[in-house]
C-alpha cells in the first residue's frame, strides 16, 4: 500500500468568495485538511495539490483572481505536486493519472472541496482506475442546493455523498481515524456494499 493525499480546490472562491462551504462548517474543515497534510508530511505521503481554473474574468475561480487563489494556510504548506483542472474529477485533462502510476501510488486519499462535485468524481475515477480510495468525511464539504429537480441541505448533501462513497467507491473516515491508520501504516476497512445493504429490503 502507497498513499498519496489529493487537496482538492481548497481555493478562496469557497470561503470568501461566491461558493462560502456550510458543512461542516469551512474552518473546522479547513482545519481537517492542514491536519491531514501535516500528518501526510510528517509520514512520507506525497501531496498533491488542485487548483481549479475557470477563464479569467468568470464569476467563479476565474484565473489570476483573489478566489481562484489557494487558501493562504494550504499554498503555505509543503506539497510535492500542484496541478491545475477546468472539470470535476482531477483525473481529467491532468498529468494527474501519470503522475501517480510512475511513483507506484495504488491508495488515493481525498480532501477538499466540494464533497458531491470534484472530491466524489476524483474518487469515483480513482476507483475506476483499480485504486483504493479514501474519503476524509471532516476535510472535505459542500453547501446547499437547489434546482429544477429539487433542494437539499449542505448537511444532507454532504452525508448522502458518505454514505454512497463508503458502499462502494472509498473507505470514509474522519481525518483523525486515517492520521491513525498512516501512523500505524495499515489500512482502513473497505468499502462493503453488501453490507451497506443488508437489512434494507432494498
Amino acid at each position: 500500500m502507497k498513499r498519496a493525499l489529493i487537496v482538492i480546490d481548497v481555493q478562496n472562491e469557497y470561503f470568501t468568495g461566491n461558493l462560502p462551504i456550510i458543512h461542516p462548517p469551512r474552518e473546522e474543515s479547513l482545519a481537517a485538511v492542514l491536519t491531514a497534510m501535516d500528518t501526510a508530511r510528517e509520514h512520507g505521503v506525497p501531496v498533491i495539490l488542485v487548483q481549479h481554473t475557470s477563464p479569467a474574468g468568470a464569476p467563479l475561480f476565474g484565473a489570476g483572481g483573489h478566489s481562484w487563489e489557494l487558501h493562504k494556510e494550504v499554498g503555505s504548506r509543503p506539497y510535492d505536486h500542484l496541478l491545475e483542472k477546468t472539470m470535476a474529477s482531477s483525473f481529467a485533462g491532468t498529468d494527474l493519472a501519470g503522475w501517480l502510476d510512475t511513483r507506484g501510488i495504488d491508495t488515493l486519499t481525498v480532501a477538499g472541496y466540494m464533497t458531491q462535485n470534484c472530491d466524489e468524481s476524483t474518487a469515483r475515477d480513482a476507483y475506476h482506475r483499480g485504486m483504493t480510495v479514501e474519503f476524509l468525511s471532516d476535510a472535505t464539504g459542500t453547501l446547499a442546493l437547489s434546482n429544477r429537480a429539487g433542494s437539499v441541505t449542505a448537511e444532507e448533501l454532504h452525508n448522502h455523498v458518505l454514505v454512497v462513497m463508503d458502499s462502494n467507491f472509498a473507505s470514509v473516515a474522519t481525518t483523525a481515524e486515517w492520521a491513525a491508520a498512516v501512523k500505524a501504516g495499515e489500512p482502513l476497512p473497505r468499502p462493503d456494499i453488501w453490507a451497506s445493504t443488508r437489512g434494507t429490503g432494498g
